[in-house]
């Protein structure tokens, strides 16, 4: 099968990292990198021999033709300039990887998802926490009834981040990952509880908990931060059921098996080969190209952008909750 042809919208660190991720891998090549600072869109087409664009619109109107493209631009809360270049990319026909958040206007991000379900294009988008052996580990345990019926999910996510932009900007930037990980495990989120915190000097919302209750009857915790981080890791992933306990270290690190009625605990150090967060983009990526490449149905697409769209409205509806001191029913997608 001849390599896939693909491009990157946005040239910005997270979109370099996805041009490499394609790179290294041996099913695609990049044919094409867009972004409207000419600087860094010259900079990428040296570094992966790609054709140079400024516009999306340019970049459609050329010979190339793309099997799929990562839109990887950033804007307010780094969700903020995704909608008009990912319309752009569906209308055409192109399947789309984007970024997360999908959108922070959850009007945008439904048209987004209604027009790649209208066309029957896929689109997914890089929540790629979940792209783990370990979390993978994990919930084939589940699904085997390893842990019985499960009860609880715990999610601890916290990084250093002085970043200021806007109020929301932890909560929408960084819990995209944290909450797709425990719906992940627990499905649909059906009611949300919220209390925030401004760390020391702040401007922003930088420390949040959050108390969930899924559809399912499961019943969760999130814990996230922009104050924390260093010597605290990153990311710590607990699944509590009736007959034994998971823990997921540093997102990818270490995966642990507690039964319920013995001591024989069993542990995992960097399953699959996997040793550390950086990991995580290839092994996403490389699901994303196994999808163009078996032309997998949109609506079975790993991470989908339907997935997006519902931790953005569980997002949303932890604002919600803290804005109005309720209990907040999550909306549908």
């Amino acid at each position: 099968m001849a390599k896939l042809k693909v491009g990157v919208v946005g040239l910005g660190g997270i979109g370099n990292n996805h041009a490499r991720c394609y790179t290294a891998n041996a099913h695609t090549d990049v044919v094409a990198v867009c972004d409207i600072n000419k600087e860094r869109a010259d900079k990428a087409a040296a570094a992966y021999g790609a054709q140079v664009f400024y516009s999306i619109r340019s970049m459609l109107k050329s010979d190339i033709k793309l099997d799929g493209c990562s839109m990887c631009t950033a804007g307010v809360e780094n969700g903020g300039d995704h909608y008009q270049a990912t319309m752009e990319l569906l209308r055409a026909g192109i399947p789309v990887l984007g970024e997360k958040p999908i959108s922070n206007d959850i009007s945008k991000a439904r048209r987004m998802v209604k027009l790649a379900k209208d066309k029957r294009i896929r689109y997914g988008v890089n929540l790629n926490h979940r792209f783990t052996p370990a979390a993978v580990r994990a919930k084939k345990w589940m699904d085997e009834g390893r842990l019985g019926e499960l009860n609880i999910v715990n999610m601890t996510m916290w990084i250093s981040n002085p970043n200021e932009s806007s109020p929301w900007f932890h909560i929408r930037a960084l819990h995209p990952h944290s909450l797709d990980v425990m719906r992940y495990f627990a499905g649909d989120v059906d009611r949300v509880q919220a209390f925030f915190k401004k760390g020391k000097g702040r401007k922003i919302w930088s420390n949040v908990q959050a108390n969930l209750q899924f559809k399912n009857g499961v019943i969760g915790h999130l814990t996230g931060s922009y104050d924390a981080g260093g010597s605290y890791g990153l990311e710590t992933c607990e699944l509590v059921g009736s007959e034994g306990r998971v823990v997921i270290n540093e997102a990818c690190e270490k995966l642990s098996y507690f039964p319920r009625f013995s001591k024989e605990v069993e542990t995992y150090d960097h399953l699959g080969g996997m040793m550390g967060f950086p990991d995580t983009f290839p092994s996403r990526i490389a699901a994303w190209v196994d999808d163009l490449r078996k032309k997998t149905p949109p609506s079975k697409v790993d991470a989908k952008a339907e997935d997006a769209l519902k931790v953005q409205l569980v997002i949303e509806s932890i604002i919600k909750s803290w804005e109005t001191g309720k209990v907040i029913k999550v909306p549908q997608a």
